[in-house]
């Protein structure tokens, strides 16, 4: 029985399927595929699967040979052709006096083809801008228009913790991300703390958010009424980082802080499981920064 492959075109583009025949293949092999627009260079992905628990057979297309010396050269030339291509756009973008900012240019294997992606604000009637660049490049020309996090993606840079772009570095989709993240992460909630260089909330915010929820449960709602080892009083804020509980004394109404296994409450104070959506019924915690 024949076997599939995972082949990717980009560095994190998205994993494809293809038939691996009786080719002798590994993970890291650059191979040359029959794809929808024509031929195209991969890479391996994913080592040999079974192709009967992947797809029926007739539906993946054949990885057609490992990549020869001259597939090298020709993806060389079309790199040369699409630096080319790139400041012409710019250029000629500049000529017609367009909204738009360029952003890159690939061309296909065969090089019959160029896409061109670039960021505008809204939409652009770019008709007279392709059939200039027809013109000059002699090929085929396709232009997308892309959103902030894509053109972060492309351009690339350093997020606030020092380290490369995680959408520029490993990410291969973009999951959504909601200020309900920041919220339950008891951030301060104020966007321009946690947005990332394309404006939008950082990706990060995700990582954790899971297991924030989780540790949240094991913490009484904030209001609730507790027994510390100073006495009983009402919760006012609570910190999953720190692991700690700050109660305002029945007596005196003095805050004390006080790690969460010294804090004794009713089973029905504590939190119970539930979809990350629904609020906890009370006050929210008081922002802590992390």
């Amino acid at each position: 029985m024949a076997d599939a492959v995972g082949v990717s075109f980009r560095p994190l583009g998205r994993q494809y399927w293809f038939d691996a025949s009786d080719l002798e293949l590994h993970v890291g092999d650059r191979v040359i595929v029959e794809t929808a627009k024509g031929l195209e260079l991969g890479v391996v992905r994913t080592a040999r699967f079974p192709l009967a628990d992947v797809s029926p057979s007739s539906s993946l297309k054949p990885i057609l040979r490992v990549a020869t010396e001259d597939d090298e050269a020709q993806i060389e030339r079309n790199a040369e052709r699409a630096e080319t291509a790139l400041r012409t756009a710019i250029q000629r973008v500049r000529h017609h006096g367009l909204p738009m900012k360029i952003l890159s240019a690939e061309f296909s294997f065969d090089g019959s083809q160029v896409v061109i992606c670039f960021a505008a604000e809204s939409r652009i009637d770019f008709r007279e801008l392709v059939r200039d660049l027809v013109g000059l490049l002699r090929c085929r020309v396709q232009l997308y228009q892309v959103g902030a996090r894509d053109q972060a993606r492309l351009i690339g840079g350093c997020g606030t913790c020092g380290r490369e772009l995680c959408c520029r570095a490993f990410l291969t989709d973009f999951a959504p991300i909601s200020m309900r993240m920041a919220k339950d992460q008891s951030l301060f909630l104020n966007p321009a703390k946690f947005s990332g260089a394309c404006g939008k909330l950082m990706c990060c915010l995700r990582y954790e958010h899971e297991v924030y929820l989780e540790a949240r449960d094991l913490f009484p709602c904030v209001g609730s009424h507790v027994t510390t080892p100073k006495g009983p009083g009402r919760v006012s804020a609570t910190s999953v980082i720190r692991g700690e509980v700050t109660v305002a004394l029945e007596d005196s109404e003095v805050e004390v802080t006080v790690p969460l296994h010294q804090v004794t409450l009713p089973l029905q104070s504590r939190r119970v499981a539930r979809d990350p959506a629904e609020p906890c019924g009370e006050p929210p915690a008081r922002p802590v920064e992390s």
